[in-house]
């Protein structure tokens, strides 16, 4: 709790714009929903033939996982709050729908005769006695779509579109328990709040007909119910019209001339915040930064999409998982990259400026008392205990040409069982005994804190993947003055630099930004001066 308490003192501004970031996000897509929802629930209450495909179709959508809605809308929607919103607004659909279908057709018909033989009109029986008489059904669909909203939110921070997952997102990647508490809290309490504002304007909306007997109906009762209904209102709409004024504010806010993104991986946002620290630093450019954006294709999408003007990439991942093209053992360092600028170049109009000196490889580790029991130094020597030990790996690493499909190819690798985590979760398992070998990179941080054997890959399957900023070809030509900034970090960070970062960030608990704004300092590439203008 004091590890959370201290983080929270000194990262309260950013854990605040996060907030408000989240709140404006779930409001935003909560609305959206009521406003598609509650219209067609009304149009196919009655009209059971319609009723059946929109619901299930509804239901379908509910029914798939949200990261895979994410990662099907990403490259035609692109990056960002949009996409978020999209997504969220889909989940929430359902409850709305139903609750209103249900709310309408359980209405006692003697209560519509009655307003059809008063003299009503066919819009006059809607919203005088059909939607009266429905909305506390409806409402309860709306709160829990509210709820819906605020914990599908956090799985925005994927695709750059900021809110309180940007902490857990970031905490998880990086071991840091303190910062996975401060996004999962306050998101909690959202949650929570959301549902107590949504009861009470449940409570606000309903007739006070409906909610008190004869007994209670008093005057002074119902006047005071009247009185709380007008307060409930007037604080709601005040909510809604600060949330609007965020949302048009964010709008018409300067426009950043350049957006800096990076994938998940810790050295990617340390290398991306150091990359956006430079050119603020050493030019006028007005930088965005989209951190974290999840795996390799959603990053390239971006990029490709004019979502993001320039992210850090490896070499080897592009010339695999970008290209396509399969793993070639041997491979040197020139070849790899000169494969990669042509590839890039030609087919998707991308630059490729110089490295920044690391190759932060794929290793295959395993514990010391693992390799003392099965004679373990290469990778080779895995073949010895085929389909006895269990493999940990990125979901990434599974189903790419150089991971796991290309390991088990070229050298004749079968394992016990495959199982999928995230970041810092495979050290997690491999140390709590859940997996016997895990996927790990040369310049992983927790190397060093778990003390883990690296098999050599004695068959030089893995290509070089040597980190550099890959650019748009039209932001490089308007801005040219990226690639003479960004040269000073040419060659200039070796393996073990890079991995004593990281290990500064996942063992130590430092900010990822701040450990690379303090190399740039260290190392004389920009001054206090510089960053503070």
């Amino acid at each position: 709790m004091s590890g959370l308490l201290s983080y929270l003192s000194q990262q309260h501004e950013y854990v605040g714009e996060l907030l408000m970031s989240h709140i404006r996000l779930s409001i935003l897509s909560v609305a959206m929903a009521i406003v598609i929802g509650i219209p067609v629930g009304i149009l196919i209450a009655d009209k059971v033939k319609a009723q059946k495909p929109v619901l299930g179709l509804a239901n379908v959508v509910q029914a798939i996982p949200s990261l895979a809605i994410l990662g099907f809308l990403v490259p035609y929607m692109g990056i960002g709050a949009n996409t978020a919103v999209f997504m969220v607004v889909l989940y929430s659909l359902l409850p709305i729908l139903k609750n209103t279908c249900a709310g309408l057709a359980n209405i006692n018909p003697d209560a519509i005769e009655a307003a059809k033989g008063i003299g009503m009109t066919r819009r006059q029986v809607l919203f005088k006695v059909k939607l009266p008489l429905a909305l506390p059904v409806i409402m309860a669909g709306i709160r829990i779509s509210s709820v819906t909203a605020v914990g599908l939110m956090t799985i925005a921070a994927y695709i750059g579109a900021g809110g309180l997952g940007t902490l857990v997102i970031s905490g998880i990647q990086t071991d840091n328990s303190s910062m996975i508490l401060a996004g999962a809290i306050p998101a909690c309490i959202l949650a929570l709040l959301m549902d107590f504002v949504m009861a009470r304007v449940e409570r606000a909306v309903t007739p006070i007909a409906l909610r008190l007997s004869a007994s209670q109906l008093t005057p002074e009762r119902e006047q005071h119910e009247r009185r709380e209904r007008k307060i409930t209102l007037a604080a709601v709409s005040a909510l809604l019209c600060a949330a609007v004024v965020m949302m048009v504010g964010q709008y018409f806010a300067e426009k950043p001339d350049l957006r800096i993104g990076s994938k998940e991986g810790c050295e990617s946002v340390i290398i991306g915040n150091m990359m956006a620290d430079l050119i603020e630093a050493k030019t006028d450019l007005k930088v965005e930064r989209k951190m974290s954006l999840g795996g390799t294709m959603i990053a390239f999408d971006a990029l490709d999409q004019g979502e993001i003007d320039l992210y850090p990439e490896y070499t080897g991942t592009v010339y695999t998982a970008v290209l396509g093209q399969e793993a070639n053992p041997g491979m040197t360092k020139e070849e790899t990259y000169e494969a990669v600028s042509k590839g890039l170049k030609e087919e998707y109009g991308i630059d490729t400026l110089n490295n920044f000196g690391f190759n932060n490889t794929y290793v295959l580790a395993v514990s010391r008392e693992t390799a003392d029991k099965y004679n373990l130094k290469t990778v080779s020597d895995l073949i010895n205990v085929n389909g006895q030990l269990r493999l940990g790996c990125s979901p990434e690493f599974s189903v790419r040409e150089d991971g796991l499909p290309g390991i088990e190819k070229i050298y004749g690798l079968k394992f016990k069982s495959v199982h999928n985590f995230s970041g810092t979760l495979m050290y997690t398992a491999i140390t709590s005994g859940e997996v016997d070998v895990i996927t790990a990179f040369s310049t992983d941080g927790l190397l060093q804190k778990y003390d883990l054997v690296l098999l050599e890959d004695d068959r030089n399957f893995f290509p070089p993947y040597f980190m550099l900023p890959i650019v748009n070809e039209k932001t490089l030509e308007k801005y040219p003055e990226i690639a003479e900034v960004l040269s000073c970090l040419d060659d200039f960070i070796d393996d073990e630099t890079m991995q004593s970062m990281n290990y500064r960030v996942v063992e130590l608990g430092e900010d990822r930004a701040e450990v690379g704004r303090q190399f740039l300092l260290d190392n004389g590439l920009v001054t206090e001066e510089e960053l503070a203008k």
